[in-house]
């Protein structure tokens, strides 16, 4: 959902300790004096956060399967946001991390237009079963609309085919307006009416309201009910809308 930095001061710093230039998509410095926060190291190394998303997309490409058995092909799509959904930019946010630096709209331009981002486990998999089923993917993303261009090119370089990419063009973040636009046909989707059978993100607002809210936390499990069936959420301990959420 939300996006972040670059890589230029960190490079700088690297070449001064060492004549081997930093890899490219991940930057983990060396020196001894950085390290990850305990999210971000999660995040980029645990066996667990890989065990998770195959098992997230596994158990969605089962659930869309019984979900579309009596559905034509082409008449139905599934929405899926981008970042930390189906493209990993966590070598960004370790960088802005070993900087001392919070989110720059300029460093996660730059990010964005290194093409650096890669398919995160189970995403092109899941895709791919999506398109073999005759159904459509639709991404709807929090990039800026001057991002969406980068974007579609980031996606196809990581082997995804997105079928639609929607981007934010208006002053919120606020998905549902995108969401109706894909099942009603109307602009600015650019595909024919479809029946969304499926959504999968990372952060809460990445699904319709009413359960696209933080609000939810504190709602009866029975509120829950879509997730594991129409809804499927993936990870993201690095940001997100619950960030600001009081502890219980």
């Amino acid at each position: 959902m939300r996006h972040r930095p670059v890589f230029s001061i960190l490079v700088a710093v690297l070449a001064a300790c060492t004549s081997t230039p930093a890899p490219s998509t991940a930057p983990a410095p060396q020196t001894g004096m950085y390290k990850p926060s305990a999210s971000i190291r999660w995040y980029r190394a645990s066996a667990e956060r890989r065990a998770i998303y195959l098992e997230v997309y596994r158990a969605a490409a089962e659930r869309l399967e019984e979900r579309v058995k009596s559905r034509a092909p082409q008449t139905w799509a599934v929405i899926m946001d981008a970042d930390e959904t189906v493209l990993d930019n966590s070598p960004n946010e370790e960088e802005s991390d070993s900087l001392h630096q919070g989110f720059s709209d300029a460093r996660f331009v730059a990010w964005v237009r290194r093409d650096a981002a890669r398919a995160l486990p189970g995403a092109v998999d899941f895709i791919r079963r999506v398109h073999e089923l005759g159904g459509s993917v639709a991404f709807v993303t929090n990039r800026a609309d001057s991002l969406c261009a980068d974007t579609k090119r980031t996606l196809a370089q990581a082997g995804i085919t997105a079928d639609e990419v929607l981007c934010q063009t208006g002053p919120t973040g606020d998905k549902n307006p995108r969401f109706q636009a894909i099942e009603t046909g109307t602009p600015p989707s650019t595909l024919p009416k479809l029946t969304v059978v499926m959504w999968l993100g990372d952060n809460i607002q990445d699904f319709p309201e009413p359960t696209g809210a933080q609000s939810i936390r504190s709602a009866p499990d029975s509120a829950f009910a879509p997730f594991g069936d129409v809804y499927f959420v993936l990870p993201n301990p690095m940001y997100g809308s619950w960030e600001h959420n009081p502890l219980p």
